[in-house]
């Protein structure tokens, strides 16, 4: 059984166009320090909650939501996920998933019965093992980059980004790597302040750098990809 750790009744921002019920699967191998969700890292013994009991609440919920998104943690390292998806499927909803694509071969194993995918995108190469606190994660992330989009499905990319982690050129060097790999959507999220794992990107009052991003930098993002979203109070999964 899936190994869940909250759910969100109904959501607006999770999935684009769609109210989205959201499970937040338990566990995750990389160590961000913006992350808000840190109790859920942890890949407990037992599940917080009960899927057969997710699942009769979705039953209940049918022509009230239209979509059920599995974010985290990182979803794609519970061996239930295929067949959660595919449960949640069968009662007639769209699904989305949210990973950081630290296991490309799960993503593979998951992307048919996905409809839609909000891929993390951490940092440039250079600073990705940095930020996650995992060796070698660039390349997995990488990986399930390609995966994402060869296959054709509605996707968005992502990079949580706060002054601290990194500056204007690096995240405008991210940028253009990845829109000279076929990324069409991408969404430049500032760090939710919030719960956040880490002190330093949680300041005590009012906003850390009222001026970030930087105006120079969101004047050239827009002209890299068809789709641009600055999201600047919801921060990243």
């Amino acid at each position: 059984m899936l190994k869940a750790g909250g759910l969100t009744p109904f959501s607006t921002g999770d999935y684009p166009g769609k109210l989205a019920a959201v499970i937040f699967v338990q566990g995750c191998p990389w160590r961000c320090g913006y992350c808000h969700n840190p109790h859920l890292q942890e890949r407990t013994s037992a599940s917080p909650l009960i899927w057969s009991d997710i699942l009769s609440w979705l039953q209940r919920r049918t022509g009230l939501i239209d979509a059920v998104v599995f974010s985290g943690g990182e979803p794609t390292m519970d061996p239930a996920l295929p067949d959660a998806m595919q449960a949640v499927r069968e009662l007639g909803f769209h699904i989305g998933l949210h990973t950081a694509g630290i296991y490309p071969r799960q993503l593979a194993a998951v992307l048919p019965l996905t409809d839609w995918i909000g891929l993390d995108v951490k940092a440039p190469p250079h600073r990705f093992d940095e930020i996650t606190r995992s060796a070698g994660s660039a390349a997995l992330n990488a990986a399930s980059l390609r995966l994402l989009l060869d296959s054709g499905k509605d996707y968005e990319c992502r990079t949580t980004a706060h002054p601290s982690l990194f500056s204007p050129d690096e995240l405008l060097l991210l940028a253009q790597q990845l829109a000279r790999q076929g990324v069409a959507r991408y969404a430049l999220q500032v760090v939710r302040q919030q719960g956040c794992r880490d002190k330093q990107f949680a300041p005590a009052s009012g906003n850390a750098c009222p001026t970030f991003p930087a105006p120079s930098l969101l004047e050239q993002l827009p002209r890299l990809f068809p789709q641009f979203i600055l999201r600047q109070n919801d921060g990243g999964i």
